[in-house]
């Protein structure tokens, strides 16, 4: 496999974003979207998947985080489809549990093609410090929209809402890791009897 890295710029009247990805990375990350608790999952994301990531977004969060939020989810979502290109060896299937204390959340991703979110995650608040909860599944809808990938996220218990949301984005990272991950015994194989995703 060639380098699988990817660049993407988007700029819409509400948000200039900018993402840098390598997949096959060392779990470095820069991050800097003006909101401290989503640049914390970010790094998450960066350090449990091993893939580096540069996000800088400037957004209108004098209306709130909303679309920084979405908006950084769907160039990650375009960043990670460019970066594994047409998923000739990748494993494509990935999963992981991940607890953090009393709470813990799997996660299952599949490199279909198919864009689905399945989110079954009940905060015990609505805000994590002055980040709206609401807004971690917008993220990930942006993401499996234009990723073009099947996505099941299950909180399976969990008392605090941060650590719910770090068990998310955490087991998130590590089943996308393991999805992308070259299979060395497909090597150059499509993973699917159709011979395309």
């Amino acid at each position: 496999m060639g380098a699988r890295t990817a660049e993407i710029v988007r700029h819409t009247a509400e948000t200039q974003i900018r993402v840098v990805l390598d997949l096959d990375g060392s779990g470095s990350s820069r991050l800097s979207t003006g909101i401290g608790f989503f640049d914390h999952m970010l790094d998450q994301v960066a350090r449990h998947g091993m893939l580096d990531l540069t996000v800088e977004a400037k957004g209108d969060l004098h209306v709130d985080a909303h679309h920084t939020v979405e908006d950084v989810g769907i160039a990650f979502g375009q960043a990670v489809a460019r970066a594994v290109g047409d998923k000739k060896g990748i494993r494509r299937y990935g999963h992981a549990y991940v607890p953090l204390d009393e709470a813990l959340s799997r996660v299952v991703i599949d490199f279909s093609g198919r864009p689905g979110l399945h989110w079954h995650v009940a905060f015990t608040r609505a805000w994590i410090g002055t980040f709206d909860v609401d807004l971690a599944r917008e993220f990930f809808q942006g993401f499996v929209n234009h990723a073009q990938l099947t996505l099941h996220v299950d909180n399976l218990r969990g008392e605090n809402a941060h650590h719910q949301c770090e068990t998310v984005f955490k087991a998130f990272a590590r089943a996308l890791r393991a999805a992308v991950e070259p299979d060395p015994r497909a090597a150059g194989a499509v993973p699917s009897t159709k011979g395309v995703l």
